[in-house]
C-alpha cells in the first residue's frame, strides 16, 4: 500500500513539473497572440494587462492593408512546399540506397553527409550566394528551392529508419519481379510514412521560418519569402509592437496547423525507429 501511494505522489509530481514547463513554454506564443489584439497605445502599460482590454483587430487590419504580404505569402508556400516534397523524395532515395545498397564508397558517402552537419549554415552563405550569382538564379525561386532539396539531415534521418527495416522483404519482393523502383515505391515507402511525415514537418517549418538565406538571395520585395519580408516591416514601424506581434502571429499559423494535423505521425516517427 505504501508503494503504491509513494508511486502515485512520483506520478502527481512528475505531472506538476511536466505542467509547469509547458506552461513557460507556452508563455511566449501567448504573449504573442495577447499583444496581437492588443491597442498599440496600451502595448507599453506597466503592468501590462494579462489579458488584453478591449481587444481589437485593427492591427491585423493594418497588416492585410498591405498587399504584398500575400505575395510574401505564396513565396513561403512555394519554396516551403516544393523543397518539402523534393527533399522528401531525394532524402528517401539516398536513405534507401546508403541503407540497404552495398556499392564503394557508401560508407565514405555516408560519413561526408554526417561531417557536413557539423558545419554551420552560417559558413556556406558566401560560397553557395557565390555560386547562385555565377548560375544566373539570384532574386528566383532556383535560388530558393534548389540550394535546400539534398539536405543531410533529411538524408541521415532516412537512412537511420530504413537501416532498421527487414531486408527480407526488399528480397522477397525481388523474387516475386518486382523492379527496383517498384520496391522503392510500394514497400518502402509505405512502411516508411512515419519517418516521412517527421523529415515533412521538420522540412517544412525550417523553410517557413528560413530568413537569413531568402533575404541575402533575393533582391526585390515581390521575390521575399514572409518571414524575410517581415523584417522590412520591423524597419518601417520599429516601435509598433502590437502590429509586429500580429504579422508575427499571422506567419505562426501554418506552422501551427502543419504539426497538428501530421502529430500522430510524429509522435510515431520518434518511437518507431526503436522498433523492429
Amino acid at each position: 500500500m505504501k508503494a503504491k501511494t509513494k508511486t502515485n505522489i512520483k506520478k502527481a509530481v512528475s505531472l506538476a513539473i511536466l505542467a509547469l514547463l509547458a506552461s513557460l513554454a507556452f508563455i511566449p506564443l501567448y504573449w504573442m497572440v495577447a499583444t496581437s489584439f492588443t491597442q498599440p497605445s496600451l502595448t507599453m502599460k506597466f503592468p501590462p494587462d494579462i489579458i488584453p482590454k478591449n481587444p481589437t483587430l485593427q492591427n491585423f487590419k493594418d497588416l492585410f492593408e498591405r498587399k504584398i504580404i500575400f505575395r510574401w505569402t505564396l513565396n513561403s508556400f512555394i519554396v516551403a512546399g516544393t523543397v518539402t516534397l523534393a527533399q522528401i523524395f531525394v532524402c528517401a532515395m539516398a536513405g534507401y540506397a546508403l541503407a540497404k545498397k552495398k556499392f564503394p564508397g557508401s560508407k565514405a558517402i555516408f560519413s561526408i553527409y554526417i561531417a557536413s552537419m557539423m558545419i554551420p549554415t552560417q559558413v556556406t552563405l558566401v560560397p553557395l550566394y557565390i555560386l547562385v550569382s555565377k548560375l544566373g538564379m539570384v532574386d528566383t525561386y532556383q535560388a530558393l528551392i534548389l540550394p535546400a532539396i539534398a539536405a543531410p539531415f533529411g538524408v541521415f534521418l532516412m537512412r537511420q529508419f530504413m537501416v532498421s527495416l527487414p531486408t527480407e522483404i526488399i528480397e522477397a519482393a525481388r523474387i516475386d519481379g518486382a523492379s527496383e523502383f517498384r520496391t522503392f515505391a510500394k514497400i518502402i515507402i509505405p512502411i516508411s510514412k512515419p519517418a516521412l511525415a517527421v523529415l515533412g514537418i521538420f522540412t517544412f517549418m525550417g523553410q517557413w521560418n528560413s530568413f537569413l538565406w531568402p533575404l541575402i538571395v533575393t533582391n526585390t520585395s515581390e521575390m521575399r519569402t514572409l518571414q524575410a519580408g517581415l523584417s522590412l516591416l520591423q524597419e518601417q514601424v520599429p516601435m509598433q509592437y502590437s502590429y509586429l506581434m500580429a504579422s508575427a502571429t499571422y506567419s505562426a499559423i501554418p506552422m501551427i496547423i502543419v504539426f497538428l494535423a501530421f502529430q500522430k505521425y510524429f509522435l510515431k516517427g520518434i518511437t518507431v525507429g526503436a522498433i523492429k
